[in-house]
């Protein structure tokens, strides 16, 4: 007998839960707590229970066995890191609050790594010694770390989390791009193996720098993220959006030129867009501005105004985005009363700009449109005001909101707005990381060469959150056939010695197949809560040896749904579940 193939829930350490816990904010969360595969520590952090491990362990197992198809061999760095190479790379400010800092007893600054691109970095500084050396490709499986402001959902949030990180290294960059591909062809192949929906976005680089990245996100209501789904199968990370290609309003001045001048409008206590629409103004002609102050990571403040069309609000994640490494909050009165140029409710982009303060507009004001905006003096807008001619902007960000119907950037229609969570992240990093670091190598004639990067990321712990969320449904969790914490789920619902017997040599038989086995033999339980935990625990195929096999000599086999329920004997039982367990 594969000893090794049979859990026993007699001797199993598991604890399952009637009640949904209080802390649980999601169906998934709570049918992992529920089922004992994980237990909450504090917020954002958890212990991994033997059956959450055992799922565990098999998506890492999926991984390291594409990862090597892909070429990559696997490190293990540590968790704990000195301050001095994230400073090379800036990203000790840059992290802000968002990592774990901490001293030694000498005063020396350390951190709990969030990430290892710095690290990677240097080992292969230590390690390659020409272009001969190269390509290298290399990874690990390891537990991360990041201050969460707002740990949420269970895994799917975390303040420490399990995440698998590659790192190619080539002397070029075309070479780059066919490890970038070798590697989202890898992540195609685990995402596909563990059984996953999920869309390839075009993606925002953001902190990590490089000229592409995509993300792997998984569709979820819960999830963090938003993106756009194109007819055409075009999906981008609404980061990642130009919001002038996606406009709808066609409603532009006929001919800017032939724009009258500007022309102030009295407008008494009328300062939202709300107010104006009942003035007559239409929303898309309003020029909103929006007025934050930003901190930088060393401290420094500054007020900055965006301006976005009437008819769009602020998307806060693409202004977080656009404006990283800083952070920003909403101008404040004192903010206003050190700019006396800005009155609010009535701020328009034609400000004095002695007093320092920088204009930014959303990509969609564009130059061809007249607009209507706040005359910068209380109780009165502006209206025939044209970007280029009668004001002027610092820079252009992307940060209103994408909405449903928006048109699709290639030009195949309206945009389906979704939610999803990022399981996978791929960059081109390019040489922000080997030139921060002098990773050189000399090349075939001798001269020295910056390495160029490529990232790949996958959240190990967090497939399992998508997984649960995804799949679970009011009885309990479902698990893939690829991850299962066993292959089927055997509950003894007799009571006599001869069924549990028969139950025993019926598990050993599937082990000695290869089939895994969870058996309930559980003395002086219920079948009622033996059925139950059956559907909580979320294995696909389940035998059931109770009244049927005492009146009639068969096991019943069915599906988690319910679907495929056969009554077979001993022989025909076994045959039945391993070809299930082999051809799914």
């Amino acid at each position: 007998m594969k000893d090794d193939l049979v859990i026993r829930m007699s001797t199993l350490f598991l604890r399952t839960l009637r009640e949904k816990p209080n802390d649980t904010e999601t169906k998934g969360y709570e049918n992992l707590v529920r089922a004992g595969y994980i237990r909450r520590s504090a917020a954002g952090i958890f212990t991994w229970l033997p059956l959450g491990l055992l799922v565990l362990r098999k998506v890492e197992k999926i991984i390291r066995e594409e990862m090597r198809r892909a070429g990559s061999e696997e490190v293990l760095f540590s968790a704990l890191q000195p301050k001095e190479p994230y400073e090379k790379t800036k990203r000790w400010d840059e992290y802000g609050d968002g990592i774990f800092r901490l001293k030694d007893r000498k005063k020396q600054d350390y951190l709990l790594a969030p990430t290892h691109e710095e690290m990677f970095t240097l080992l292969a500084k230590d390690f390659l010694a020409s272009y001969k050396d190269l390509p290298l490709s290399i990874y690990q499986i390891q537990n991360k770390f990041r201050d969460e402001a707002r740990p949420r959902a269970g895994l799917l949030r975390g303040r420490e989390f399990v995440m698998k990180d590659a790192y190619t290294f080539d002397i070029s960059e075309t070479a780059l791009e066919k490890a970038y591909m070798k590697q989202r062809e890898a992540y195609i192949r685990i995402f596909d193996r563990i059984g996953l929906s999920y869309h390839i976005v075009k993606a925002y680089s953001g902190a990590m720098g490089g000229s592409k990245s995509e993300e792997f996100l998984s569709p979820l209501e819960a999830g963090d993220d938003s993106y756009v789904l194109a007819p055409s199968g075009f999906a981008a990370n609404v980061e990642a959006i130009d919001s002038a290609q996606t406009a709808t309003n066609a409603d532009h001045a006929l001919n800017p030129q032939n724009t009258p001048t500007t022309e102030d409008v009295h407008t008494p206590n009328l300062k939202t867009v709300a107010d104006l629409e009942n003035l007559g103004f239409k929303n898309s002609e309003l020029l909103k501005n929006v007025v934050v102050t930003l901190t930088h990571p060393n401290g420094e403040k500054e007020v900055r105004i965006i301006g976005l069309p009437g008819d769009r609000n602020l998307d806060e994640k693409r202004l977080e985005v656009a404006i990283f490494p800083a952070q920003y909050e909403m101008a404040s009165a004192a903010d206003f009363a050190k700019h006396p140029e800005l009155v609010a409710g009535f701020v328009g982009p034609h400000f004095d700009r002695a007093g320092g303060v920088k204009y930014y507009v959303d990509s969609s004001v564009t130059t061809d449109k007249a607009w209507v905006s706040g005359a910068n003096k209380k109780d009165y807008h502006t209206k025939n005001l044209l970007l280029g001619r009668d004001f002027t902007a610092d820079g252009v960000l992307n940060v209103v909101e994408i909405k449903d119907g928006d048109l699709s950037p290639d030009g195949s229609g309206p945009l389906k707005l979704m939610k999803g969570v990022e399981i996978g992240h791929i960059f081109a990093l390019g040489q922000k990381y080997s030139t921060a670091l002098d990773l050189k190598v000399p090349d075939e004639s001798g001269k020295h060469q910056t390495v160029w990067m490529g990232s790949y990321g996958i959240g190990v712990s967090r497939i399992l959150a998508v997984l649960a969320e995804s799949r679970s449904d009011d009885k309990g969790l479902s698990w893939t056939r690829a991850v299962s914490p066993a292959d089927v789920h055997i509950v003894i619902a007799g009571k006599s010695d001869e069924v549990f017997q028969f139950a025993d040599k019926f598990a050993e038989k599937l082990a000695e197949q290869g089939v895994s086995v969870l058996l309930d033999d559980r003395f002086g339980v219920s079948p009622g809560v033996k059925f139950k935990d059956s559907e909580l625990l979320g294995i696909q195929t389940i035998a059931v040896i109770g009244k049927s096999y005492e009146n009639e000599g068969v096991v019943e086999i069915k599906e988690r749904d319910g679907s495929d329920a056969v009554k077979l004997p001993y022989e025909q039982a076994i045959a039945e579940i391993t070809k299930r367990v082999r051809e799914k």
